[in-house]
């Protein structure tokens, strides 16, 4: 009668022999946290990207939008809603399939001459970025605690950095921090829109319908996409996926991506959500009033305080600082990424901070109109879009560079139509800003 050989390195925590623990992989891992907190902990990249597309750049189109125009603009919030859910999967998209961010995979697939061009553009939109969300954030400080304007420059550059620290420990935290600042604004204009009541079901629809109200109305709109589909945060997206759960299979790989869409769904329809409540906030509160003439933050704030209450306009002003706080933090990390992926550089993140800030404080020390300030920014974040856009079309078309998850045909071809819209509304701005 034979002894049975002892079952060695079998991984099983049974067997009679010396026990073997295999590798789990990071996916595995998190998921092993159970249903709710393992999938939970999947999500996240998406909600970072999200905060930029309520900084206080929308804010301010949003709110003139809705009291110049009330919901006639409502579709270009739905649909530069839409395509920054398609845009931030495929920027996410291609970090996860190549292990690298999208300055990165820019930098391998085009000449030098091409990369230095998107990457002076990309350091000017990063500018435009900070002004809107430095006077913001500094808006919403004087708001709330009465700090004059370039103090509250100030004291956002130094809350920035201290946020952007938390990354260093771990990208989780950082996200946390994030997702938290989003949800003070969610919660801010849940409040503001049960406060103010009175929005038309049958003004809703007709806003959904595409249409504009004159060059003005054309302008606001194209505020409006500057304002939520960021070229920064194209860029990010793919560095905050690319390393941040490695897949070590064709199949993990593929629920990763499948997370990571619903991530994004989630993430930026949440981000859509609060853009609408913002013109519709601004609808009832001022167009429906007859005091269309509304063209700035202060303005809003006063209109809550004075029509609806304290409460009202505490929950707006909260709001724009958590806005501008994160979307400041975002900004700074969305252009250390830039510079390290186009040109291999990195600098200290406090002198990356001084350099972009600079022009915002001028605006603050200068006591300029903080409001038109803002939607100029915005409009100039529009004109950088393609320039962000079309490499990412162009790098998640090649197998080579995206593998499995290389784009299918139709959603190039969709990402293309979205990339040539946006394009032609700048035209149009250029053509009726000197003929119209």
């Amino acid at each position: 009668m034979s002894a049975s050989a002892p079952d060695v390195g079998s991984g099983s925590p049974t067997g009679p022999g010396p026990q073997l623990d295999l590798p789990v992989s990071p996916l595995a891992r998190i998921k092993s946290r159970g249903r709710i907190r393992g999938r939970l902990a999947l999500m996240g990249p998406a909600f970072v990207a999200a905060v930029a597309y309520i900084d206080p750049g929308n804010f301010a189109t949003n709110f003139e939008s809705g009291a110049k125009f009330g919901y006639t603009l409502a579709w270009v919030i739905v649909m530069a809603n839409l395509m920054a859910m398609l845009v931030q999967y495929l920027s996410a998209k291609a970090g996860l399939a190549s292990g690298r961010s999208l300055p990165e995979l820019c930098r391998e697939s085009f000449p030098r001459t091409t990369n230095f061009f998107l990457w002076v553009q990309a350091e000017i939109v990063a500018i435009a970025t900070d002004l809107a969300e430095f006077v913001g954030a500094a808006i919403g400080l004087n708001l709330l605690f009465g700090v004059p304007l370039f103090p509250a420059g100030l004291i956002t550059a130094v809350v920035a950095i201290a946020i952007l620290t938390l990354e260093q420990r771990g990208y989780r935290r950082f996200e946390l921090a994030i997702v938290g600042l989003l949800g003070l604004v969610a919660l801010g204009f849940l409040y503001d829109l049960i406060a103010v009541g009175n929005q038309s079901a049958s003004g809703i629809a007709s806003g959904l319908v595409p249409g504009f109200s004159g060059n003005d109305s054309v302008y606001l709109a194209i505020g409006i996409i500057g304002a939520t589909v960021m070229p920064h945060v194209i860029y990010l997206h793919s560095a905050l996926t690319q390393r941040r759960i490695v897949p070590v299979n064709e199949e993990e790989r593929q629920e990763l991506l499948r997370y990571t869409r619903v991530d994004c769904i989630v993430g930026l329809g949440i981000a859509g959500l609060i853009n609408l409540s913002m013109l519709f906030v601004a609808v009832a509160l001022f167009n429906k009033t007859g005091n269309t003439g509304v063209d700035s933050i202060e303005a809003a704030y006063d209109g809550l305080l004075t029509l609806v209450g304290g409460g009202a306009a505490l929950a707006f002003a909260v709001a724009l600082l958590a806005s501008g706080l994160s979307s400041s933090s975002v900004g700074t990390y969305a252009g250390q990424v830039v510079m390290q992926g186009f040109i291999q550089r990195k600098i200290p993140i406090y002198v990356r901070r001084i350099v972009t800030m600079t022009p915002a404080l001028v605006v603050l020390a200068l006591g300029l109109p903080t409001t038109q300030t803002l939607v100029v920014s915005q409009v100039v974040l529009s004109f950088g879009i393609p320039f962000a856009l079309v490499p990412l079309i162009l790098v998640t078309r090649k197998a080579e560079l995206m593998g499995t998850l290389v784009n299918r045909s139709h959603t190039t071809a969709v990402a293309s139509v979205i990339a040539a819209i946006i394009s032609a509304l700048n035209v149009y701005l250029i053509y009726a800003t000197i003929f119209g």
